[in-house]
């Protein structure tokens, strides 16, 4: 006999069998329990699926031909819901077993024929109860450094947050712009109905657009006068140097696009690379409309913001050149039938 056999000290590993001959299901109650196995037995292979959806199982042991279904017609409703556990078929004959492409796509782990010794089900069964061992450390693993990554990912932005809320103290008339960018540019993308990433790209795109300017001396964004052509040649870095610090995190890769390009025009005279039309990516056009528009409407140590009339005949009047046209036409209608919405997001921040 072999050692497992005499072993009755449960190992933790539960096991279900579904045979819908229960002279089968008691022998293998026997022998599984002697060998350690926390054991459940089921005739119905209807009954099993349900017990599989409510209960935890490691590994099944599953008869191929039974009433009123197959074992892998079984199978085929169990990798419905669950993916991960291990499945054994036993068939009375080699010959009665399922095609090996049915074996593969339903991603049966092994079959045996049965037999009155079970020394080669238990091999089978040590060998999968292994490779479960193997999967869950791995799994645990991965759990781990998901953890560890979430962690951190939640520092970095905690520490990018920080570096945006410094740029808008950095400057008293742009207080709150990210904020507001951020705002407008989810307003504009509901209107064009965009999917629920696309929405959240565009609020995160909004809030860290300017965080490039942390790198801008505070004379040049705080300078009341007209800046001259080398410190416009300064402020113009600040995208770069935003898609540079945001580069460092693969959760900020999506937003990157956004921040790089917000100012470049539609007709290829914007920076920092010049794009035109379409080459520029759709939602940096959606925040760019945004931008200028907070830039408009906010007051500046050389004017006081501008009427809103003026504000749609900017628009209008750089369709084409400054805006991508379809956008703008769009923010035109939001300012038209949803100003109360624009105002809203003017008086939160």
């Amino acid at each position: 006999m072999r050692k497992g056999l005499q072993n009755q000290t449960s190992n933790g590993y539960k096991i279900i069998v579904v045979d819908d001959e229960i002279g089968i299901i008691d022998s293998l109650s026997i022998f599984l329990k002697r060998s350690g196995y926390e054991f459940t037995g089921v005739t119905n292979p209807l009954e099993a699926i349900e017990k599989v959806k409510n209960e935890h199982f490691d590994l099944m042991l599953l008869d191929f031909i039974m009433t009123p279904i197959h074992g892998d017609q079984v199978v085929e409703e169990i990798r419905k819901f669950n993916k991960e556990l291990y499945i054994l078929l036993l068939t009375g004959h080699k010959d009665l077993a399922p095609p090996l492409e049915t074996i593969k796509r339903l991603d049966i782990q092994g079959y045996c024929e049965k037999s009155d010794k079970f020394d080669q089900l238990l091999l089978l069964i040590e060998s999968g109860i292994k490779a479960i061992e193997q999967m869950n450390v791995i799994k645990n693993i991965n759990n781990e450094l998901k953890d560890t990554y979430a962690k951190l990912e939640n520092a970095y932005m905690e520490s990018i947050e920080t570096l945006r809320r410094t740029v808008d103290a950095k400057d008293t008339y742009t207080r709150g712009h990210s904020d507001r960018v951020s705002e407008y540019s989810v307003l504009i993308g509901k209107t064009l109905g965009l999917s629920e990433s696309d929405l959240n790209l565009l609020r995160l795109g909004g809030l860290f657009h300017d965080i490039g300017k942390i790198g801008v001396p505070d004379t040049i964004l705080q300078k009341p006068d007209k800046l001259t052509d080398d410190e416009y040649s300064e402020i113009k870095n600040h995208p770069t140097i935003g898609a540079h610090i945001l580069s460092n995190a693969t959760i900020f890769k999506d937003i990157i696009p956004i921040v790089k390009h917000h100012h470049e025009r539609f007709d290829g005279t914007g920076y920092p690379s010049k794009l035109a039309g379409e080459n520029i990516p759709y939602l940096a056009r959606i925040a760019a409309v945004a931008d200028a528009f907070d830039a408009m409407t906010s007051k500046r140590s050389y004017r006081n913001s501008l009427d809103i009339d003026v504000v749609k005949s900017e628009f209008k009047n750089n369709m084409g050149t400054q805006f991508d046209p379809s956008i703008a036409t769009i923010f035109i209608q939001v300012l038209e039938n949803n100003y109360n919405d624009i105002l809203e997001i003017q008086n939160k921040y």
